[in-house]
């Protein structure tokens, strides 16, 4: 980010591993201050003594399952607690089911939803006034490729991250011009443990992105004010291409591709 941006504060949920400890380590490296957010405690400490140790910049630690319906609550009167004020919210926690709908376990839409899409506005909602009182600051909310049209045997992943790229959209028309940026990052297959839930086959096909490739061309659009980022020119042209045929048709298409998660036994499980 630009150089009187460094030494703030960014939180970053989902930090002990994937793309949210690749955020908490490219920040660092800007020498941003940090306050990572994730339910392995364990995880979360030793990366966060790494960071101090590489990097020299303050590191708070809270382990919270973002499941929960205070987490949002929580993490705010804890970043409160300490004295700190969050400049940069990067909302990256979240995982994915995949399956056939009625085959899902019972109740694990309704925790991915509550990662996915209920915490994220909770903690936007709970920080972003305070940056608005300060007249600076940013918010990075991870949505997917996924969002960008329906996905069968996706339904809950998808239309989730459908959410989280009009509901960033939307905020960030709201707050041009008053001091607060925010971002949509629409990964494609990227390798994180996300596919350890639901197989690597849901990852249909698509060349998997290194993690630390995808947050620097968040980074960097951030850097820019722009309003989302489809990092990979193969996942760019398919996002920007998809919405354009008429729904049935691009649902019909999504169902082909995607059918092939059917046969991965993690994904029937998940």
């Amino acid at each position: 980010m630009e150089t009187q941006e460094q030494n703030r504060t960014a939180l970053v949920t989902g930090a002990s591993a994937g793309l949210g400890a690749e955020f908490a380590t490219q920040l660092a490296e800007r020498g941003h201050h940090l306050v990572l957010v994730a339910r392995s405690a364990d995880r979360l400490r030793r990366h966060a003594e790494h960071l101090r140790a590489t990097h020299g910049v303050q590191v708070k630690v809270i382990a919270q399952d973002l499941a929960e319906p205070d987490a949002p609550a929580r993490i705010s009167a804890a970043v409160a607690a300490a004295g700190l004020t969050v400049d940069l919210l990067v909302n990256n926690a979240g995982f994915g089911t995949a399956g056939r709908f009625e085959e899902i376990t019972d109740g694990r839409d309704r925790e991915q939803l509550m990662v996915n899409v209920v915490a994220l506005v909770g903690l936007t909602r709970a920080l972003v006034p305070g940056m608005l009182a300060r007249g600076h600051g940013a918010v990075v909310n991870v949505a997917s490729t996924a969002g960008f049209q329906p996905s069968p045997y996706f339904a809950t992943y998808s239309a989730g991250k459908t959410f989280v790229l009009n509901f960033s959209l939307a905020l960030r028309s709201e707050y041009r011009g008053r001091g607060v940026r925010v971002l949509a990052l629409c990964p494609g297959p990227t390798r994180t443990s996300f596919f350890d839930t639901v197989g690597e086959r849901a990852a249909l096909g698509g060349k998997l992105m290194p993690a630390r490739a995808v947050v620097r061309a968040a980074l960097v659009a951030l850097d820019r004010d722009r309003a989302y980022v489809v990092p990979g020119l193969g996942n760019s042209l398919n996002a920007h291409l998809t919405p354009r045929r008429p729904r049935r048709m691009v649902t019909a298409i999504a169902k082909l591709v995607t059918r092939s998660v059917l046969e991965t036994p993690a994904a029937r499980a998940a």
